[in-house]
């Protein structure tokens, strides 16, 4: 079993003193994931860790060796948590329509991973449409908060749910203070409230024949519009069907467009497009697109006159924009339309601002899902998703909800750690730590695990590393200092942009550069020599000398002593899903990527010697050097570590890969 590193005999889990933000514990039973013996399920009533559950257990093992086969620069590492309390929920209501990439809607709930679904790839405003992939999907029971929109859209999510807006992405009502909240006057980008689909109601199947039939033009009657013809045929008679209606309504004109486009119908990137010699049935076509809301035009042929070629047929088209091209499938059901949507803008509109947000006095169940490109587009208007931590799954927890919900405390670690240092097999070999799970994140806030840990690394002179995102080290500076006196302490934080709206959206949910810079800056001044590692570099997106030479200059104007680059590897998995990614987004660097990559995981040399003379010049420019191969003793690693005594199981079965893991792509 995954866990039976974790169930140290004996209980007293005392590493939380009595307190009124203390909730609920109780002791660990099925069907939890972990019901180990002494094991102790925590919830707390304070905003910050509302919706989150605590696994405290007493490992057994807690220093683990890194695998033979790696080639980053440490053989041990020590994990006192497993999962994040970074992350927030980010939850909908069930029916929440969300827009699939074949411009489709479907309800939140009935989402499953692997469904193509739409996303937006970009900074800040400067954002376009691309389909992405559902990762995972969870629900969870939350307080539910409703906003309105001008157009009339409502949306009901939790508090903690982002939406992007023309300041950025908003929570809809946090409850940690600090956090950018969502306001009345906020607009929102998106295409607006997706329209409802039609019934088939016998006006809707009429409409639909007339539409099929009368726009025929001798085609061959076959394909998935005379398939469904035959079924309306046993409700409705043809005779009537053909009959232009004295005062048709909104659904036969719904579905006389989409019978027109199984007869004469066809897309052009965004516009679908009706061809016909018979004008009169194309005045229909345009009437009914009126009627429903939707422009149309005839376009205008170059050439005297701008008449049409000779012998070219009469054609009506929709504006070529997302809305019109989305208006129109969801009104009349057409779902066998391509839709393309390469390179088109997200765009925002008076009707998308925010007009109310009202908490509705309940608790309901919500969905999430996680995807590629970290959004989603929810009736409408750009949502933000969480992104999973696959490595849960090797818990026996979900990547996606219980990475962020479902946090493993190693509560013994301080002691733990110093029972294994004063082992006499223990040769006091450098220590590498936050090279799976950051060990200061928000949770160490609470549970404090790394001052005894640091007090025994302290104690027995043991050299040591962390790697960190998180400012939170800075509490511990003095511990640091004292360390430091008697061994070896490396700190290394990882920047991977200054710009912050690229860093929004490849690395969205981690902290600010700036806040992460200036925390090197206090090291710095207290005496450490600190080192960054930039990561990922990605071949012909963020590989230009004007995106290296502006990260290395904030990092070298933060004091730091040393950069360390390190170029995308793309193990399987992530391989795959990178690659349809660059298909959708960047096409064009699709071959020079097989050419790089192959059948492989990694850059060839010469390609990762090139990048890494180019920082290694930056660096040069602005008083830095690269860190050398010892140096870099910060690197994090995905491998599985195995434990430093025989017969202990690793503390994860993370996904293996002989070279350091970068920081997060999308």
């Amino acid at each position: 079993m995954r866990w039976s590193h974790l169930s140290a005999p004996g209980a007293g889990h005392d590493s939380l003193p009595a307190g009124p933000s203390q909730d609920r514990a109780a002791p660990a039973a099925p069907p939890l994931p972990l019901a180990l013996p002494g094991a102790t399920v925590r919830t707390f009533d304070t905003p910050a860790f509302k919706g989150m559950t605590f696994y405290e257990v007493r490992a057994k093992s807690i220093i683990n060796r890194v695998p033979g086969a790696s080639r980053v620069p440490f053989e041990w590492t020590i994990n006192p948590y497993r999962g994040c309390s970074h992350a927030c929920s980010y939850c909908l209501a069930g029916d929440t329509p969300v827009l699939m990439a074949d411009g489709s809607t479907r309800p939140m709930a009935e989402l499953r991973p692997g469904d193509a679904v739409m996303g937006t790839m970009g900074a800040g405003p400067h954002r376009r449409y691309v389909p992405t992939t559902v990762l995972d999907h969870w629900t969870t029971t939350e307080p539910a908060f409703r906003v309105t929109l001008a157009d009339g859209t409502r949306l009901v999510s939790s508090g903690e749910h982002r939406f992007l807006t023309d300041r950025g992405w908003r929570h809809v009502a946090p409850a940690r203070p600090g956090c950018p909240a969502l306001a009345v006057g906020d607009r929102l980008p998106g295409v607006g409230r997706f329209a409802d689909p039609p019934k088939e109601s016998p006006d809707y199947q009429t409409g639909f024949l007339c539409g099929l039939v009368r726009g025929d033009g001798g085609r061959a009657r076959d394909g998935d519009a005379w398939v469904r013809a035959d079924g309306y045929l046993d409700e409705v008679k043809l005779h009537d069907a053909l009959r232009w209606p004295a005062e048709p309504t909104e659904a036969w004109f719904r579905g006389f467009l989409a019978g027109a486009y199984g007869s004469t119908g066809r897309t052009d990137r965004l516009a679908v497009v009706f061809t016909s010699r018979d004008e009169i049935f194309l005045s229909h076509v345009t009437e009914a697109l009126s009627r429903l809301g939707i422009s149309s035009r005839s376009p205008v042929h170059p050439g005297p006159a701008s008449r049409r070629p000779l012998g070219a047929a009469p054609t009506v088209e929709t504006m070529r924009d997302l809305w019109s091209a989305l208006r129109f499938r969801h009104l009349t059901g057409v779902t066998d339309a391509p839709l393309d949507v390469s390179g088109v803008g997200v765009r925002s509109a008076g009707q998308l601002t925010v007009v109310d947000i009202e908490p509705l006095g309940l608790t309901m169940p919500l969905y999430d899902i996680t995807t590629g490109t970290g959004d989603f587009v929810a009736d409408g208007v750009v949502s933000h998703n969480c992104f999973a931590r696959n490595t849960h799954t090797y818990l026996d927890l979900d990547a996606g909800h219980d990475f962020d919900s479902q946090v493993v405390v190693k509560v013994n670690a301080g002691e733990v750690v110093r029972r294994e240092l004063a082992a006499p097999r223990w040769s006091g070999a450098h220590i590498a730590m936050g090279t799976n799970v950051d060990v200061y994140q928000r949770a160490e806030g609470r549970y404090r695990l790394m001052p005894p840990i640091l007090e025994a690394l302290r104690d027995f002179a043991n050299p040591f590393s962390i790697l960190t995102k998180g400012t939170l080290i800075l509490r511990d500076l003095e511990l640091l200092e004292q360390a430091a006196r008697v061994t070896r302490v490396g700190v290394s934080f990882s920047v991977g942009f200054l710009d912050e709206r690229v860093w929004r959206s490849v690395e969205s949910g981690t902290p600010s550069p700036r806040r992460r810079l200036d925390a090197v800056r206090t090291l710095t001044d207290a005496g450490f020599s600190v080192g960054v590692l930039m990561a990922p570099i990605l071949p012909g997106l963020t590989d230009t000398d004007e995106s290296i030479d502006e990260t290395v200059a904030a990092i070298a104007a933060a004091g730091a002593t040393s950069v360390t680059p390190l170029p995308l590897h793309l193990r399987p998995g992530a391989k795959e899903w990178y690659a349809a990614w660059l298909r959708k987004t960047h096409p064009e660097l699709t071959p020079r990527y097989r050419e790089l990559y192959g059948r492989g995981s990694y850059l060839p040399r010469p390609f990762q010697d090139e990048i890494t003379a180019r920082v290694r010049l930056a660096a040069r420019r602005h008083g830095l050097h690269r860190a050398d191969p010892g140096e870099a003793r910060s690197l994090p690693v995905t491998e599985d570590p195995a434990p430093l005594f025989p017969g202990v199981p690793p503390s994860s079965a993370e996904s293996r890969s002989p070279e350091p893991t970068q920081l997060t792509l999308l």
